[in-house]
């Protein structure tokens, strides 16, 4: 042991300088950076040997002793947090003496002392009983922890945004029935109520006829009026123009109708913008943490990234399949990675050319689509106007034209960008992300194309003297709506469709047919982030038809229930999960920030129709105003003098300077902390990193001191002279490495 003491426990009897510490490359590191920045020389080496004990200020066993103080965890009687016991990071032992020191303070408190602690204690466990009751009443927990069981967190996070769009939705439903409908409901059925009728200035602008049909009707005729928003539907609650009231008046109250109806419009839309960047945030820190390239490494997906929640066998398979598929992922980034750096001028200018080209195509197909979009969007309103009475098909045809044709381009387009991508030489993780912003946006495009067609209908000019095609459309709010429930009601029959018609026999196939083209065909895999555009797409015209809809959100809370329990079926019955899966560590995060791009374009055209378009004159709460915006000036006139000048001036120039001012100030404090805690972090990493490189240069110390032991050892067994050994001793303290050969091993 002569010369592993040599090694590690130097010579105690003085202060010197240790040779084998002055060669730890975080040393030499911090060395080497002395010398170079070239400023504060003597502080920098007293710091960095103070550090890592290689000073001859301190001995290698006042060293250790340090080392030892600073590892050894806190002892239960100098822990002064409050937490109870099972919550510090401490062993079983030192809880227990923590727990026997907390009693024993506490019986040498006061009473009133004693019945603080003890509320304190009562309402944190009466804390955590309440949240565990309610977690306990969530929506389809026993079937999420069912499908997380088979199928793992990564097809959890689907329908756990699914669940999350459900409660979205019903409470925009709470919203716009507790403040819309139910005072229109509960006026009608009370003699007190006033309920004011707008003419809208007489004239053909106000005229709106009923759209019922009369005399006997075909039983056909009440399905398209079903699932199209016309006819029996048209004069109900679930459209716009049945609101036709301006002031409700109970007893000594008067309620503002058009108000109440324009701020709930804006509270749906501020309570889902907020709802959804509070989920956000706790996803996008988890993404920054799991997608930060220094933890993703091999080891942490091969100890760390196996699902302990899977129970199913099949699904443990699949697990298996994509961590395999995520490590060849890895390498194959890191090989293009490589192939990118190691690009001549000519192959670099050769692969741009050719993305330049295809995103030209692409843009091309986009453009085609839209055109196609248009064109049927006009179309169909042009047939409709012409109410000519055809065929049950052709006319069901003809109303759901625009939708056919959005749906059709929805599922083109995937395949051809997935075509397209696999020649633009991307790396597999940004083919994904890539392809899918593409159908995002052509999902989410075509949506506003379709506004667009339907505004160049409604809007002409100064031509028309309504400020809109009052002939086509007497009420065009309800017709919006109409076009919107179009496209939910078509979204919830192609759901289901495919799933009864296309994955079902799909599965049956598979499973009884040997043929080698149905075995190459295979089973249907469950995409993740596929299906998840589908729910935003609902989502986004949800949100765009819930101003000219005010029931929009319970049917599309129905319909997503609806999908709950067809999207299980077909993931137990029907589906595998992706061999290719969407990295669940970044799921939440993508699903939400999609979600924020639908809420954007949603809010577009919401906030132009109020604040710019003609609202109509025959029809809804707005009748007496010229834009749906102009009760709220109106309103705020009619107010008492000092809350007018209050809101006159946190509208005015002033106030807006002012706050635009303390936002940016705070944005500068957030982004300079930010940057703090980045650097703190930054040099933590270096230190993690250096202290790696430490205990690999120790641990090759060390193998080296045991061989010369050993060395030494045969040779006393084999009768050498005292000088050899005391040579062979020696040699395991100074024969060392260059520094180089250690950082390039690091």
């Amino acid at each position: 042991m002569d010369a592993v003491d040599a090694v590690f426990c130097p010579n105690r009897s003085g202060a010197v300088s240790n040779p084998l510490l002055d060669q730890l490359p975080s040393y030499q590191s911090l060395l080497y950076r002395r010398k170079s920045s070239g400023s504060n020389s003597t502080k920098r080496r007293s710091i960095s040997r103070g550090r890592y004990g290689s000073t001859s200020s301190h001995s290698g066993s006042g060293r250790g002793a340090s080392l030892r103080t600073e590892e050894r965890p806190m002892p239960a009687r100098s822990v002064p947090d409050h937490r109870l016991a099972r919550e510090l990071p401490l062993s079983l032992e030192e809880k227990r003496r923590y727990k026997e020191q907390r009693l024993q303070q506490h019986g040498e408190l006061s009473g009133w002392a004693q019945w603080r602690l003890s509320s304190r204690h009562y309402l944190k466990r009466l804390k955590e009983e309440s949240v565990e009751a309610l977690s306990a009443l969530q929506l389809w927990r026993a079937d999420i922890h069912l499908i997380e069981g088979m199928f793992g967190t990564g097809i959890l996070s689907y329908f756990s945004f699914l669940r999350f769009l459900v409660l979205l939705n019903f409470v925009m439903f709470l919203l716009m029935f507790s403040f819309v409908m139910l005072p229109i409901i509960t006026a009608t059925h009370t003699t007190s109520v006033n309920s004011t009728f707008a003419n809208g200035g007489g004239g053909e602008c106000s005229v709106y006829p009923p759209r019922d049909r009369q005399g006997l009707v075909n039983f056909h005729q009440h399905i398209i009026d079903l699932l199209s928003g016309t006819g029996f539907l048209e004069q109900t609650y679930l459209f716009y123009g049945y609101y036709k009231v301006e002031n409700i008046h109970f007893l000594s109250f008067s309620y503002n109708l058009p108000l109440a109806y324009l701020l709930c419009t804006i509270t749906y839309l501020l309570l889902s913008l907020l709802w959804i960047v509070k989920r956000s945030a706790t996803g996008f820190k988890r993404k920054l943490v799991q997608d930060e390239e220094r933890f993703q490494s091999f080891c942490n997906k091969v100890f760390a990234g196996w699902d302990f929640c899977i129970t199913n066998e099949n699904a443990a398979r699949l697990k298996h399949s994509s961590l395999l598929y995520e490590l060849k992922t890895d390498l194959e980034e890191e090989r293009i990675r490589q192939k990118m750096a190691e690009r001549s001028r000519k192959e670099k200018c050769r692969i741009y050319s050719l993305r330049i080209a295809l995103n030209l195509f692409v843009v091309a197909v986009l453009v085609c689509c839209f055109y196609c979009i248009y064109s049927a969007t006009i179309f169909s309103q042009q047939k409709q106007a012409q109410c000519q009475k055809c065929y049950f098909i052709v006319e069901l045809i003809i109303e759901y034209l625009p939708s056919i044709v959005i749906t059709l381009a929805n599922f083109i387009t995937p395949i051809i960008f997935s075509i397209i991508i696999s020649f633009e030489d991307y790396s597999p993780a940004f083919e994904i992300r890539f392809t899918l912003m593409r159908c995002v946006f052509m999902r989410l495009a075509s949506i506003g194309v379709l506004l667009f067609s339907l505004w160049s209908q409604i809007t002409c000019g100064e031509v028309c003297p309504c400020g809109y095609n009052h002939k086509v459309y007497p009420c065009w709010e309800t017709h919006v709506g109409q076009e919107m429930y179009k496209l939910m009601m078509f979204d919830l029959l192609i759901i289901a469709s495919v799933t009864v018609f296309v994955e079902f026999p799909r599965k049956i196939l598979v499973n009884h047919c040997n043929c080698g083209l149905v075995k190459w065909w295979g089973q249907q895999e469950f995409a993740i982030p596929q299906n998840v555009l589908e729910i935003v797409y609902g989502q986004t015209i949800c949100w765009i038809g819930t101003f000219y809809c005010p029931l929009m959100p319970a049917i599309n809370t129905i319909k997503y229930f609806l999908v709950f329990y067809i999207k299980k079926v077909t993931l137990v019955n029907n589906c595998r999960p992706a061999s290719r899966p969407f990295r669940a560590s970044s799921s939440t995060f993508f699903f939400l920030a999609v979600l924020l791009i639908g809420l954007a374009l949603a809010a577009v055209p919401v906030v132009v129709s109020i604040a710019q378009i003609h609202s109509s004159r025959a029809c809804g709460p707005f009748v007496n105003f010229t834009t749906s915006w102009e009760v709220v000036p109106r309103t705020v006139s009619q107010l008492p003098q000092g809350l007018m000048a209050f809101l006159y001036t946190l509208s005015s120039e002033a106030f807006a300077v002012s706050f635009f001012v303390i936002t940016c100030l705070a944005m500068f404090y957030v982004i300079a902390l930010a940057g703090a805690h980045k650097r703190v972090i930054n040099q933590l990493r270096e230190q993690l990193a250096m202290e790696g490189r430490d205990k690999r240069f120790l641990i090759q110390k060390l193998c080296q001191a045991q061989a010369d032991l050993s060395a030494h050892s045969s040779r006393s067994r084999s009768g050498l002279s005292y000088r050899g050994n005391q040579k062979s001793s020696t040699s395991g303290v100074y024969v060392v490495r260059p520094l180089v050969q250690y950082e390039t091993q690091a």
